[in-house]
């Protein structure tokens, strides 16, 4: 027998050893990594497996105009949810679902027999009309449940639609405000997670877990909802009257770039978006369209003319021939044979094509497109809302003297609306370029508390205070004497500049008879709280003219929204140039408590209509001191002769 050496044995003994302990040193190793580095992950798997969650979607949060008023809200729209192991009978089940969601009986069939703990029908059975919940409750089906769910309404329809946009049926913005902020109007789920076994079957000693969901936060836009219902009214009736191709109105807070309303035609109701051509509702006009501004854009060669003291609107003077030859090319006046001898002033009141041409020859290519970028043409404005366009401007190297003096007046270039509106505020709030906002506060639904507030952001300074005080005045006096009379509002002060556009064709050239027609405007004068600009796109029979059918409607817009804004009315803007056929208005004299015999002396140009019995006005509707059209009708409320009413008269 072998004998093995104490050496060979303690060797061996010593490598087992060193062996054993690498081994271990593994294991240990291997332990620790599985629970310090991969413990949450197989936690999580294990939590997993053994666990069942059932989903709580949060509320999505309201929107609000700046008062308040809901645009924006959720109603109950229930769903339904099938438990196919508590369905006893299939077929019968099938049936009775079929019939009140307008599917198949063999789509309905394949739901309540799906080997799944629960099964939603998606989409015919998500977010149900009130008919078609009352008809579950009233079968009481068994292994058919309605569950809480909501569906998105707008209160004020087609109203504002291209602003809000829409959610879809998981509550999901879609466009508009809607899709803009839908990680804050969207909030965060909610479960209630318990366990099972491999079967499904619940352990009830094990405690369930539920995370409450977190509702969205509402938002307060700068929309007020009573100017908006102002400017859909209008656009309505220019669209009944006029039957364009299409209609945009956008009105602003000239001192903060605050949106107060903003409406396309035409719009859409966006709680039945699937109906409309995707064209309509992925179009919001204002900030989309893209076209050659026309005069309107002339104000921004006033500022600058101005601003560079290029042009004394009273002291310097201007011949218009009807036309000017820039380059080999003639540029006509808009008036056929042209307006003569005028003050530049006149030439601002006349929308004077020529005289403009002057101003930007003056200011000269680098000084002219210096401003127009200034005010923002050539890029976004960065308000919040998708698809805004950024115009097309003449590249520095292409700008010749014809391109100089088309540009002078609104033509070759191309902007969008809400550059317009910003530009055109800029000009007449003292110089201030504003980024336009609609989101005004984000305000937590359960507490109320103010989350976070949007203060007004201001881009750049482009003029001063003289210059722009000198283009209000100038732009009041359009409205009072010069092309955008029909925009004109008794009792207040109301500037603004008429736009009538030429549209390109498809194959490069101006299009006849087919303009978009144009009108901006600002009141008070003195001190602007609100702009407004609308433009209609082709109108059918009628002259197209700005002033002659853009300017009446924001003349409506301003002279409706004022009063709802607390803006009082004055006296002491300018009084309007009336031309033939145009009659000024009539003052409605005080008639309470005359008799009524003595209404027979009175020279006037209204009619009377009479309600109540006896003898002497008690009251009248308009107010005395009201300035309406020549025959327009007074209301007069009469009654008995007494001693209050003697004493009353002759106070």
């Amino acid at each position: 027998m072998k004998r093995v050496s104490t050496v060979t044995v303690r060797k061996r003994l010593v490598a087992v050893f060193l062996f054993g302990i690498i081994v271990f040193g593994i294991i240990v190793f291997r332990l620790g990594y599985v629970q310090f580095i991969l413990g949450d992950q197989l936690m999580v798997k294990a939590d997993e497996s053994w666990s069942r969650n059932i989903k709580f979607q949060p509320e999505r949060g309201n929107i609000l105009d700046v008062n308040g008023t809901i645009l924006a809200e959720n109603v109950t729209a229930p769903s339904i949810v099938l438990v196919p192991r508590q369905i006893k009978d299939p077929e019968k089940t099938a049936q009775q679902l079929a019939e009140i969601l307008g599917i198949t009986k063999e789509k309905a069939y394949e739901y309540v027999t799906k080997s799944e703990m629960s099964v939603n029908i998606h989409p015919e059975g998500r977010k149900i009309s009130e008919e078609q919940e009352k008809a579950i409750r009233t079968l009481n089906i068994e292994g058919v449940y309605l569950a809480k769910d909501s569906i998105r309404h707008y209160p004020f329809g087609d109203d504002l639609s291209h602003v809000l946009g829409f959610a879809g049926i998981d509550n999901q913005g879609l466009m508009g405000l809607e899709l803009y902020y839908d990680d804050m109007l969207n909030g965060n789920e909610g479960s209630l997670s318990f366990y099972s076994d491999a079967k499904g079957r619940r352990l009830t000693q094990l405690a369930d877990v539920y995370t409450p969901p977190k509702d969205g936060y509402n938002l307060v836009t700068t929309i007020d909802s009573r100017i908006q219902t102002i400017m859909e009214r209008e656009l309505d009736l220019a669209v009944a009257k006029y039957n364009p191709d299409g209609a945009l109105a956008i009105a602003v807070d000239p001192k903060t770039g605050g949106v107060l309303g903003m409406t396309t035609r035409p719009n859409f109701n966006p709680e039945n978006y699937q109906e409309v051509d995707p064209e309509i509702y992925n179009r919001n006009l204002p900030i989309w369209s893209t076209y050659e501004p026309g005069s309107t854009f002339k104000i921004i060669t006033l500022a600058a003319a101005l601003e560079e003291k290029q042009v004394d609107l009273l002291e310097d003077h201007f011949h218009d021939h009807g036309h000017v030859e820039v380059g080999g090319a003639r540029l006509r006046c808009w008036k056929k044979g042209g307006h003569g001898e005028q003050t530049f002033l006149e030439v601002v009141q006349n929308s004077c094509n020529p005289g403009f041409v002057h101003m930007g020859e003056e200011l000269g290519k680098e000084k002219l497109f210096s401003y127009i970028k200034e005010f923002g043409f050539g890029s976004e404005t960065g308000i919040d809302l998708q698809g805004e366009g950024t115009g097309i401007l003449f590249k520095p190297e292409n700008v010749g003297p014809v391109e100089l003096a088309t540009t002078a007046f609104g033509q070759g270039v191309s902007v969008t609306p809400i550059q317009q509106v910003m530009a055109v505020s800029a000009a007449i709030n003292g110089g201030y370029l504003y980024e336009p906002f609609i989101a005004k506060q984000w305000v937590d639904p359960r507490t109320n508390e103010v989350v976070s507030t949007k203060e007004p952001k201001v881009k750049n300074r482009v003029i001063s205070e003289a210059t722009s005080k000198e283009i209000r005045n100038a732009l009041e006096s359009v409205v009072a004497k010069g092309t955008g009379r029909p925009a004109y509002v008794e009792g207040y002060r109301v500037g603004g500049k008429t736009g009538t556009a030429q549209k390109v064709g498809p194959n490069g050239g101006y299009l006849q008879n087919n303009h978009i027609v144009s009108f901006i405007g600002f009141a008070p004068a003195d001190d602007p709280e609100i702009v407004v600009y609308v433009a209609v796109d082709n109108p059918k029979g009628v002259q197209q003219f700005g002033g002659t059918v853009a300017a009446p409607i924001v003349g409506n817009i301003i002279g409706d929204s004022l009063p709802v804004m607390g803006v009082e009315p004055r006296k002491d803007g300018l009084e309007k140039e009336y031309l033939w056929p145009e009659q000024p208005k009539v003052e409605v004299p005080d008639l309470i408590g005359m008799e009524k015999n003595e209404l027979m002396q009175m020279m006037t140009d209204l009619s009377i209509e009479t309600s109540g019995d006896g003898d002497i006005i008690i009251d009248q509707d308009p107010v005395a001191g009201t300035k309406v059209e020549p025959g327009s009708k007074v209301r007069i409320y009469l009654s008995k002769k007494n001693e209050n009413t003697k004493e009353k008269r002759s106070e």
